[in-house]
């Protein structure tokens, strides 16, 4: 197959999604399909060349040569995507599938992925609805509310809200939750913009990092004594699960350079101090949490692949369903891989996973056959039209 990989994006996490991108474009190129990368680059401007196969070829980013294309796509009668370049000499791609890869705004928030449902393209990972939910950590909390998952306590306010009643939200702060508690921006990840607040006096300022960030804040009570452990799902109805992964920080908080810095990164799967797999939780409790992660993934309607997070007391063990990430950071592979999938297999099965929920989605009606139109009054339709020109 011709598979576009989409990576970059106009993000904060733009750096670790050409990480992603370039191991999906080098193992796909590995099980025999042809490879397109596609990168957005940090202005917003989209490219598509296969010299771009590499992490040397960003550092730093040349532009210079490269097939700029904005936008530039269509459908063909087969179900393909045609990409046509930009500039004196065009060059024409013909894409089978896409293979999102880039985290964060714009590429794990349903955006591109509806993109992609308009263009009617199959796509690997989660749809549009799952993605736009899980990306939000406020809309998170609620789907586990209602469906009685085991969630922290939080509060929850956009800026609007914090600009008119900024006193009233810190009293319901304080009153609502046990200190300490973390504020995050709403749809951010990577634990960018996130703070541990331990008393009321370093609240506020949190709380003005977060809004930089995004116009929507969490704010949640802390899980002490905790172990911070994951849960990998791959599939449509009926998820496969991996090994749990339990991760430890050297700081409050599982921060930014815990994940992909501090000795290569735990997220990455490099840094061995910083993980043990599986997890060091008791047989029931394992078995739980996993149970839970497939419930969510299905109640939440997400396909393809998905990492949920809990948040583990030791002390009272108990657990906490926390975030969900649709993309999750180079697959997860090397926890896929400690649960007996190498990382083709892994590829070929989020390839066949997105051909059969297309062929799904495909077995669909999308028309309806109406005399609406015969109905409707023409020229009321056009009177009104008239009368709002000439107002203008």
């Amino acid at each position: 197959m011709n598979i576009a990989v989409f990576f970059g994006g106009k993000n904060t996490e733009h750096d670790v999604s050409i990480i992603t991108g370039q191991l999906i474009i080098s193992g796909l190129k590995k099980i025999g399909h042809t490879v397109y990368p596609v990168y957005i680059a940090k202005d917003g401007k989209w490219y598509i060349d296969e010299r771009m196969d590499n992490v040397e070829f960003f550092k730093p980013f040349n532009s210079k040569g490269l097939g700029e294309f904005n936008l530039n796509m269509s459908q063909n009668l087969d179900g393909s995507l045609t990409i046509k370049t930009s500039g004196l000499f065009p060059k024409t791609y013909k894409i089978d599938l896409a293979f999102p890869a880039i985290h964060g705004k714009n590429g794990e928030d349903g955006t591109i992925q509806g993109m992609f449902e308009m263009l009617n393209i199959p796509y690997v990972g989660c749809g549009v609805v799952a993605s736009g939910i899980a990306m939000d950590k406020v809309l998170t909390k609620l789907f586990y509310q209602r469906f009685n998952f085991p969630t922290t306590k939080f509060v929850h306010f956009t800026t609007q809200e914090w600009q008119e009643k900024k006193d009233s939200l810190l009293k319901e702060i304080n009153n609502t939750l046990t200190w300490p508690v973390f504020v995050k921006p709403a749809r951010l990840g990577s634990s960018i913009g996130m703070t541990k607040v331990k008393s009321e006096d370093d609240l506020e300022f949190a709380i003005e990092v977060a809004l930089h960030y995004d116009n929507k804040v969490l704010v949640e009570e802390s899980v002490e004594d905790l172990m911070d452990v994951t849960v990998c799902l791959i599939g449509n109805q009926n998820p496969r699960y991996s090994l749990i992964q339990e991760s430890a920080f050297s700081s409050d908080f599982f921060s930014y350079e815990d994940k992909y810095l501090n000795e290569g990164g735990a997220q990455l799967g490099n840094a061995e101090k910083s993980i043990v797999i599986p997890a060091r939780l008791d047989e029931k409790t394992t078995q739980e949490i996993r149970e839970m992660a497939s419930e969510i993934y299905m109640l939440m309607g997400m396909s393809g692949i998905a990492r949920v997070d809990f948040l583990y007391n030791k002390t009272y063990k108990k657990f906490y369903a926390n975030e969900i990430n649709t993309l999750p950071g180079t697959l997860y592979y090397h926890l896929w891989k400690k649960s007996g999938i190498e990382l083709d297999d892994l590829l070929k099965m989020l390839v066949d996973f997105a051909l059969e929920k297309k062929k799904e989605d495909d077995k669909l009606t999308y028309t309806f056959e109406s005399t609406i139109l015969k109905s409707a009054n023409s020229n009321k339709l056009q009177l009104k039209g008239r009368q709002n020109s000439s107002k203008g």
